[in-house]
């Protein structure tokens, strides 16, 4: 077992943030895991699991032992009449796992393509896109808890998925008792993709291809390079322009509320939920409040998508996780001050 130290995290977030961990281990398997937590100097400190650093805002150098999920391996587990259950390694990055199950003539995933991180970050995300949400397709999976090193399998329910939330997001005592972050360290994944297949598209953007293209019954690739297309055409890539992503939750409000707001701001983006309750689009009300292309330092909001916020500085002269967390603050008083709405961060602020 190598634990090195004083590691730059520059290269293992998506932000370009400048943050450096005192030690990092980097996750092979349940091996290395079970390696760990028998070591008298490392299994009782302090631990950070950090997968593809895409939904993370280091706000400084990181004390607690960064773990670092690179466990790969893909195989398909079971092919019935009603479905295809795969199952990956959490470090595996979650877009080619996407583009992997559609080459091997498994649809399901392709509305969730073109999300950067790892499967590991995807289900403690619950990430989704387009009408889909990772937890429609997830099965069940591995982990291993940290402080006893005992492995256990959690199924959906137990992973107490929400909008862009599960059980690995919260500390112990946590939303009804619940809370495994920083406690459990996912190993595999497995996601179910049923058959028969059908192309989910009911979403705007979706519907809009289908009206340029004509093609009403696309397959699982085109419905793939759709979203690719869309995505690219909205969102920065980070590999070029440092994000996060989406860096706010779409709040949800009463029917009450809403009437309300429509009343002061008829033009404002929302969408019926399946519970009663109505959710707003929360670039829209960036956007109203005169956000999109505003800077603060070196973090900006993204000239094209007021939900995003970027790296002006580039990877030589990176934003500090202070820079973007002002600017965040400072949109989420903007908005709460026109809308009486609180906007809700999406990435881990370490």
């Amino acid at each position: 077992m190598f634990v090195e130290s004083n590691v730059s995290l520059q290269p293992y977030n998506s932000f370009g943030i400048a943050a450096r961990a005192q030690h990092l281990l980097r996750l092979h398997g349940e091996e290395d895991v079970r390696a760990l937590l028998a070591h008298p100097q490392w299994r009782d400190a302090p631990k950070f699991v950090l997968g593809g650093g895409c939904n993370t805002v280091f706000t400084g150098d990181v004390k607690p032992l960064v773990l670092k999920v690179e466990i790969a391996g893909r195989r398909l587990v079971e092919a019935s009449a009603r479905a295809w259950i795969v199952e990956a390694g959490a470090g595996e990055y979650w877009h080619e796992i996407v583009r992997w199950t559609i080459e091997q003539g498994w649809p399901g995933l392709e509305n969730l393509a073109a999300i950067p991180g790892t499967l590991g970050g995807a289900v403690a995300q619950n990430v989704g896109a387009y009408g889909v949400e990772l937890q429609d397709r997830f099965e069940s999976l591995d982990a291993i808890d940290l402080q006893t090193g005992r492995s256990f399998t959690l199924n959906a329910a137990q992973c107490a998925f929400g909008y862009r939330d599960s059980v690995f997001k919260h500390e112990a005592g946590g939303p009804n008792g619940l809370g495994l972050a920083g406690r459990a360290l996912i190993t595999r994944v497995r996601l179910r993709l049923p058959r028969p297949w059908k192309a989910e598209l009911d979403y705007l953007d979706l519907e809009r291809k289908v009206a340029e293209t004509g093609i009403d019954t696309p397959d699982a690739g085109q419905v793939f390079d759709w979203v690719c297309t869309i995505r690219a055409a909205k969102l920065p890539d980070w590999r070029v322009l440092g994000n996060a992503g989406s860096f706010f939750k779409n709040p949800a409000v009463t029917p009450e509320q809403c009437t309300d707001i429509i009343a002061r701001e008829p033009r404002i983006v929302y969408y019926p939920l399946a519970d009663g309750r109505i959710k707003l689009a929360a670039g829209w009300l960036i956007d109203a409040c005169g956000w999109k292309g505003k800077s603060m330092g070196r973090a900006s909001v993204y000239e094209k998508q007021a939900l995003v916020l970027v790296n002006r500085g580039g990877r030589e002269d990176p934003v500090t996780g202070g820079e973007v967390m002002t600017l965040a603050k400072a949109i989420q008083t903007s908005v709460y001050e026109r809308f009486g709405i609180q906007l809700e961060p999406e990435p881990v602020v370490v």
